[in-house]
């Protein structure tokens, strides 16, 4: 158990050491100063020209936006048809057959949306021309959109006063070349030399202990894993995810992997704070997000090393927690600080299957995702907060009487209507797509599909209701985590699921982005003796505030009939 602690503070240590100074670097790299990777000019300028594009022709939010939406679009048309015609594509030595449209539509939108719910079992659902050059590169491009979309919103309040937000291409080059790509590297060599598959040789045999001839996939697994993480993607090569020994084979890898998706996120926070020259607010906004992760991490390290109470009420001793659906490699700590981290970042990996940990741990996975503002993927995890800073200092604003402000601009009628409707949009998503689901579960469960509404639960009551609430909340919040006692390869989850991906990943991201648009044309407003200061403690702490309130409001009931009310199933 001590050494499960060990590693929890080795790899809180690490991504500290390592995010703050990447913080810094994104900062002077998107500001275009002068920095080590400027090797690259020379790789970028060729992939512009070929494009025919100019990386400085300035854009305003409409035109960013734009060109955001266009490139994601395309990448949604061609995947899909890829996906469906897998078999007859080359590099798939183990014949895996092709996607049914519906499942195709779901994963296309699932990749594209840097989300992966995988509706489908990874080593035997795609080709390795899919998962190489379909997935991976999604991986990388996902990751660098959502990046592109911050820095331009970090530009809008540098520049006091503008029209001009940067270019998308040029952002979304650079996430690439001068991040994402490097890190993949060091990344991938690691996981590669702890022995996770790198090579496109097709499956292994061997004879087991009782004397089974076994198949092992492989496959260029360890390129894909490094930026799975890093690009807070999280879709696995193998259908286990990072449970599965040879995506995840030791502590080693363990730690490198959770390090590896919470670095990024955490440096787009302070990386907005070094941009625009107020470091301190980057530092306030790292601190509330960071108070709002150990709030759900600390119970549920409690809630996994105290054992499940049902068996403990048989007399059993669980002087290792609970270990039901955790490797024995990583044990119930490291489980919990693993599903913490990668549902707060969007991330959605596993290395235990969160289906099986206790109903309070659920809780807290469940809260993380609904929040969304706590750190949050990449680039986006960022605007997912402003959304809550908007609020919260248009409350302010109200108490004391002034026109609110943020940053030296006049935070009006309109950012704040754009901010409730990004505000009530996930709530919305979220409980009309569980209602519809369990409306049809309960109502409709004999209905001649092809598969029967009453065989989506492996579990009933109000875990069954959990694993429906799971599955629409992760799609929204672009997670890809599961609670896999749902059977979800079926049309109704692939269609309703993609369609909340895809509302879930681009509203909130247009909408942050207009707001930061529309207050960088206005005129700049100097600090005065009653400007109501949003790098303080106190107003971290008010927003703070605004973020409890707005989701306990929101998620409670919902909750209330899922995993709290099996909690006490259990204790009672």
């Amino acid at each position: 158990m001590n050494t499960e602690f060990l590693g929890i503070a080795v790899s809180f240590v690490l991504m500290l050491a390592i995010g703050i100074p990447l913080g810094k670097y994104l900062a002077k790299m998107f500001a275009g100063e002068k920095v080590w990777t400027d090797f690259m000019k020379p790789i970028e300028n060729g992939i512009y020209k070929l494009s025919g594009i100019n990386p400085n022709e300035p854009m305003d939010w409409k035109q960013f936006l734009k060109a955001m939406m266009c490139i994601n679009i395309l990448w949604l048309v061609y995947g899909f048809f890829v996906l469906m015609y897998q078999d007859k594509l080359p590099l798939n030595p183990d014949a895996n057959p092709g996607m049914t449209a519906d499942l195709s539509f779901n994963t296309i939108i699932s990749f594209v949306v840097n989300c992966n719910l995988q509706h489908y079992s990874g080593e035997s659902g795609a080709s390795y021309l899919v998962q190489h050059f379909i997935f991976m590169f999604l991986h990388f491009v996902s990751a660098a959109t959502g990046i592109a979309c911050a820095v331009a919103f970090f530009k809008a309040f540098r520049d006091k006063t503008t029209t001009n937000l940067g270019n998308f291409w040029n952002y979304f080059v650079k996430a690439i070349t001068r991040l994402l790509l490097p890190l993949s590297v060091v990344v991938a060599l690691i996981l590669t030399f702890n022995g996770t598959p790198s090579s496109y040789a097709g499956k292994d045999q061997f004879i087991s202990l009782q004397g089974d001839t076994v198949k092992v996939s492989r496959g260029p697994a360890a390129q894909m894993i490094a930026i799975k993480h890093l690009g807070t993607n999280g879709g696995g090569w193998f259908g286990a995810n990072s449970a599965h020994p040879l995506e995840n084979p030791s502590y080693l890898t363990n730690i490198t992997e959770i390090v590896s998706q919470m670095i990024i996120p955490v440096a787009m926070v302070l990386c907005f704070g070094f941009f625009i020259g107020r470091k301190k607010i980057g530092w306030v906004i790292f601190g509330v997000m960071m108070i709002g992760a150990l709030m759900l991490l600390i119970p549920s390290i409690s809630s996994e090393t105290g054992g499940n109470p049902a068996i403990a009420k048989m007399g059993i001793a669980q002087a290792t927690g609970a270990m039901e659906g955790k490797e024995v490699r990583f044990g119930p700590t490291a489980t919990a600080f693993w599903s913490t981290f990668t549902t707060i970042v969007s991330t959605g990996s596993v290395n235990g299957m969160h289906d099986s940990t206790m109903a309070l741990t659920g809780l807290w996975q469940l809260l993380g995702m609904m929040i969304n503002g706590f750190f949050g993927g990449c680039g986006v995890g960022v605007l997912n907060y402003f959304i809550y800073l908007i609020i919260a200092v248009f409350i302010s604003g109200l108490m004391v009487g002034r026109t609110p402000e943020f940053l030296g601009h006049k935070v009006e009628e309109r950012e704040v209507k754009i901010a409730a409707l990004i505000t009530l949009l996930s709530p919305f998503l979220i409980m009309a797509g569980t209602a519809i689901a369990a409306f049809v579960f309960t109502n409709h469960g004999n209905a001649d599909w092809a598969v029967k509404p009453s065989a989506w639960l492996n579990n009933p009551s109000y875990h069954g209701f959990s694993e429906m609430l799971y599955e629409m909340t992760s799609s929204n919040a672009n997670n890809g985590s599961g609670f896999e006692g749902l059977g979800d390869n079926n049309i109704f989850w692939n269609v309703s699921t993609g369609v909340l991906m895809i509302l879930g990943r681009f509203l909130p991201i247009i909408g942050p982005v207009a707001i930061a648009g529309l207050l960088a044309k206005k005129k700049f407003i100097p600090e005065s003796a009653g400007t109501l200061k949003t790098d303080t403690i106190t107003f971290g702490l008010m927003t703070f505030a605004v973020i409890l309130v707005l989701n306990a409001l929101s998620y409670f009931p919902a909750l209330a009939l899922g995993p709290i009310a099996e909690y006490f199933s259990m204790v009672k």
